[in-house]
C-alpha cells in the first residue's frame, strides 16, 4: 500500500501553506518529514488524514481517496495531546479502540502488551492526569497504535521524552515498521531522522526544498566533513583552501570541506608538525544539509 500525494497544494485565504507537494511512500518504510516552525508539516498531515481539504491536487492511500470509512487503518499522533485529563488510561483507550471497531477485550489485550513493552503496566488504572507528560505521551502514542493500523503519522512523537523513553518509543516505531506499517513522521531532531528514515522531505515555506533517499541526498550534497584529533594546534587549518567552516574542538577541530579530494591537501598540511590521534573523514550530517537548505528560517 503506497501513500502518494500528488501536486498538492494548501491555500488559507492568500496565504499558501503547502505548495505543489509530491510524495510517493511506500509501505513497509519511515519516511522523514523536516521543516521549520510555520513550514506546513502538520497541515500536510491533516490533509492527509482528511481533517481538511486541499486546496489542489490529489491523495491516495493504495490508490482511494482517505476518509472516515478508513479510519480503522490509520493512526495518528498529533503533536498537541488529547487525552481526556480525567478519564482512566484503560477506559480511555477501550473507548478510543471500539471507536476503532475493536472490542473491549482486544483492546485490553493490546494494552497489557504495550504498558508491559513500556515498562508502566501499573498505569492501566491511573487517571491520565496523574500521569507525568513523558508517560502521558506513552498513552498517547499507544492510543495511536492500538487497532494496528496500516499507515501511522506521528507528529513530533519524541518530544518532551527522556532519553531512555526516546529509545523506548524509537524501538517501538521500528517493530511497527518491520511488521508492515508505513510511517510518516516530523521531529525537529535531525538525528532521530537520521537513525530512522530511509526517505525524507524537507519543507521551507510549504515548498518542498529537498526530498528523496538520504543516502543520495548525502551524496549529492557533496561537501564532507572531517574531524581532527591533534596533540598541536591545527587553527592554522581554517585558512586552507576548499575549508568552508571550521570548528575548534577541545583536542583538535571540525571542518566542512567543499569535496573528498580537499582532505588529502589537509592531511599533506598536518605532515611533520606533531601527532595526529585521529583523521576522519565523514558523510555530512543531516543537520549541515538542513541548515545548508533552510537556514535561518529554521527554529
Amino acid at each position: 500500500m503506497t501513500l502518494e500525494l500528488r501536486q498538492v497544494t494548501k491555500q488559507f485565504g492568500k496565504h499558501t501553506a503547502v505548495n505543489g507537494l509530491n510524495l510517493q511512500i511506500p509501505e513497509n518504510e519511515i519516511f522523514g518529514f523536516l521543516g521549520g516552525n510555520g513550514a506546513g508539516k502538520t497541515t500536510t498531515f491533516r490533509m492527509i488524514l482528511g481533517l481538511i481539504d486541499q486546496s489542489n491536487g490529489d491523495i491516495s492511500w493504495n490508490g482511494q481517496r482517505i476518509d472516515y470509512s478508513r479510519s480503522n487503518v490509520i493512526g495518528y499522533l498529533p503533536e498537541e495531546r488529547g487525552l481526556y485529563p480525567k478519564m482512566k488510561v484503560k477506559e480511555q483507550l477501550i473507548y478510543l479502540g471500539n471507536l476503532r471497531g475493536m472490542r473491549t477485550r482486544e483492546v485490553i489485550e493490546e494494552l497489557d502488551k504495550w504498558l508491559l513493552r513500556f515498562k508502566v503496566p501499573e498505569y492501566k488504572d491511573k487517571k491520565v492526569e496523574e500521569l507525568s507528560k513523558g508517560n502521558q505521551q506513552k498513552i498517547q502514542f499507544i492510543s495511536a497504535v492500538i487497532h494496528k493500523p496500516k499507515l501511522l503519522i506521528l507528529d513530533e512523537p519524541f518530544s518532551g521524552l527522556d532519553p531512555v523513553n526516546v529509545e523506548l518509543l524509537k524501538d517501538a516505531v521500528v517493530s511497527l515498521k518491520e511488521q508492515g506499517t508505513s510511517i510518516v513522521f516530523s521531529s525537529h531532531r535531525m538525528d532521530h531522522v537520521e537513525e530512522l528514515c530511509e526517505n525524507l522531505c524537507i519543507l521551507q515555506k510549504g515548498t518542498p526544498v529537498v526530498h528523496g533517499r538520504l543516502k543520495d541526498i548525502k551524496r549529492s550534497f557533496g561537501k564532507k566533513n572531517v574531524r581532527i584529533n591533534a596533540d598541536f594546534d591545527v587553527s592554522f587549518l581554517k585558512d586552507q583552501q576548499g575549508v568552508v567552516k571550521y570548528k575548534q574542538m577541545q583536542d583538535g577541530c571540525e571542518v566542512q570541506i567543499e569535496n573528498e579530494g580537499i582532505s588529502q591537501d589537509l592531511l599533506a598540511a598536518l605532515q611533520g608538525k606533531g601527532f595526529v590521534r585521529k583523521f576522519e573523514l565523514e558523510e555530512p550530517s543531516l543537520n549541515d544539509i538542513f541548515i545548508e537548505k533552510v537556514g535561518a528560517s529554521y527554529e
